[in-house]
């Protein structure tokens, strides 16, 4: 039997989905400097807090729809997952083109741009939930989790410089309606990359019993604290982002320093996971996560100016980095399979909301060190809860995973039952039931 090439082997299951995704992340960072260029950069201060408020608001709302309707159509149907990854692409070419002809008019008819970015996010954070949820599939096992999340944040730092680069260059030579017309043929590859992601199967409606285990197994406390840590790094990564952003407008070449840092942070935050998860568990990577940026953001906060952004900005983006694949790899560990989908948009919809609260605060015009102070002070608060909370549970519970108290009843009656029967197979015979006692002095037959 000869043995075939790696390097010519088919692509496996997982790394058709990371083809997919970093296409169309391409597409995202495309659309990201289409609308930050006509948006942010080209309107006064006053008028772009005004008009930033809004792309907030735009950002949150999707989230109506993703976590009540697409999480559940994502668990009922039959190879959901892998079908909203194709429609997401493919729905946003036609939005991207549709937002090309309208990006570069005045109002009344340039704010129907508004409504296309709207479906764009929908169809967006749609396809990150599904993503997610079809991860845990398409490894061999759970020690392989917290790799294969970091290789899709790794992939989506990378593809976002190199969707970028080029969407800028098109927009200043031509217009940001041609850096939209970009995005919508990188879409259309992605959508072609993610027909080849295999089908996968998932478990058909659950009863009754089974779904309040199903809801018990995502109220465990790991998945409780560890979604409660990640929702405070993502309202910081959402207040530094525009704290930043409007202390520094006038100053573009210390943003974009800071853009760097915070790119080279997130790098190295998702390369240094799965380093971490060889030795220490994902509760320990969380917390580590919120430790080390409230350190730095105090460092920052004494420092101040350009490079307290710098130093906070890396930190922070470490941290998120880190954080959010040691929480993903934990709620597919922990989490149900049935009801990944489910998990997954009621996370992703709460991240979304602290980050967009984070981020109305962030344009609200603070002095840089008190902002960064206040930003330190709730990183640290949310770091001392955490540990303590993690040790109070494990205080309850010494376990390896934690497993809902239905299990632990049923597991109680098995125990039960078992021990019965083994005291009735060594009881004591009661008189007049059984053979006659054997008389040892008795003679036997030749």
């Amino acid at each position: 039997m000869t043995s075939v090439d790696p390097r010519f082997a088919a692509p496996t299951p997982f790394a058709r989905l990371l083809y997919a995704h970093a296409v169309s992340v391409c597409g995202d960072a495309c659309i990201t400097v289409s609308l930050a260029g006509s948006l942010f950069f080209q309107s006064p201060t006053s008028a772009a807090r005004g008009k930033v408020l809004l792309y907030l608001l735009l950002t949150m709302a999707p989230f109506a729809v993703v976590a009540p309707i697409m999480g559940p159509w994502l668990d009922r149907q039959k190879g959901g997952r892998r079908m909203l990854v194709i429609i997401s692409c493919a729905a946003r070419v036609l939005l991207c083109l549709g937002m090309a002809q309208y990006i570069s008019k005045a109002a009344p008819e340039g704010l129907l741009v508004y409504p296309l970015a709207f479906g764009v996010l929908i169809f967006a954070k749609g396809q990150g939930v599904a993503k997610s949820a079809l991860v845990p599939s398409l490894v061999r096992n759970d020690a392989e989790l917290v790799t294969a999340n970091s290789r899709l944040a790794l992939v989506s730092v990378i593809a976002a410089a190199v969707g970028g680069a080029p969407a800028l260059m098109v927009q200043l030579l031509f217009g940001a309606d041609w850096s939209l017309r970009l995005a919508a043929v990188v879409f259309a590859i992605a959508a072609v990359l993610a027909v080849q992601i295999p089908r996968t199967r998932t478990r058909g409606p659950a009863d009754a019993r089974q779904e309040r285990l199903e809801r018990e197994e995502l109220h465990t406390p790991s998945i409780q604290l560890g979604g409660s840590a990640m929702a405070v790094l993502r309202a910081s990564v959402g207040f530094l982002v525009f704290f930043a952003a409007f202390s520094l407008k006038s100053d573009v070449v210390v943003l974009g320093i800071v853009g760097a840092a915070s790119m080279a942070g997130n790098f190295l935050g998702v390369i240094s996971a799965p380093v971490l998860r060889k030795s220490q568990r994902e509760e320990v990577i969380v917390a580590s996560a919120l430790v080390a940026p409230a350190v730095f953001a105090l460092l920052g906060a004494f420092v101040g100016g350009g490079f307290g952004f710098v130093l906070v900005g890396f930190a922070i983006a470490v941290g998120a980095g880190a954080g959010r694949l040691g929480f993903d790899s934990l709620l597919q560990r922990d989490g149900p399979d049935a009801a990944r989908g489910r998990a997954f948009a009621k996370f992703e919809t709460r991240f979304q909301i602290v980050w967009v609260v984070g981020a109305m605060f962030g344009i609200i015009p603070f002095a840089v060190q008190m902002g960064l102070f206040l930003l330190a002070g709730v990183l640290a608060f949310a770091a001392v809860s955490y540990v303590a909370a993690l040790r109070a549970a494990r205080g309850r519970e010494m376990r390896t995973q934690l497993l809902p108290g239905e299990v632990d009843r049923e597991f109680r009656r098995q125990r039960r039952q078992a021990m019965s029967k083994v005291k009735g197979r060594f009881a004591k015979p009661k008189p007049g039931n059984g053979p006659p006692p054997i008389d040892p002095e008795a003679p036997t037959a030749p």
